[in-house]
């Protein structure tokens, strides 16, 4: 008789566990978490990552880049759950991990990716606390 009754608990109890499982993503957490360690070196008071900052990140028109990009949002578009295009007419899948959970789990495309658009952005590499302000914010998107 118990195990009659257990099933149907554990079936609810698996309902409510998925979910906060599938939004957990392993690689993001393990990026974020390099990200951190990288920017208390480069930091004392480093005290952990911040959305705003991130987004004013995304948003603001920078001036060491290149003269064609000097925005996150000259390529990417005002919106991070929109898609964008590249000059050469490109899609670019949205950048928000609600509209592309798989975004920012991949450190090597995570790397590849800030290397290549904060030199074009910022005419610098990013800092480790602006790539971590920049995935937390994309991450509330």
């Amino acid at each position: 008789m118990i195990r009659f009754t257990a099933l149907p608990v554990l079936a609810v109890l698996s309902v409510l566990v998925v979910p906060a499982v599938a939004g957990a993503n392993p690689g993001r957490d393990a990026i974020l978490a390099e990200l951190s360690a990288q920017a208390k070196d480069q930091a004392s008071g480093f005290a952990g990552f911040d959305a705003g900052r991130g987004d004013v990140l995304f948003r603001h028109r920078h001036t060491g880049g290149k003269p064609a990009t000097p925005a996150c949002t000259s390529c990417h578009g005002p919106s991070p759950i929109q898609a964008g295009e590249t000059r050469a007419g490109k899609v670019i899948d949205p950048l928000a991990v609600s509209r592309t959970p798989e975004r920012y789990s991949d450190p090597e495309k995570v790397a590849k990716w800030f290397r290549r658009n904060c030199n074009s952005v910022l005419g610098r590499e990013c800092t480790a606390r602006e790539k971590g302000d920049f995935i937390t914010f994309m991450t509330s998107q």
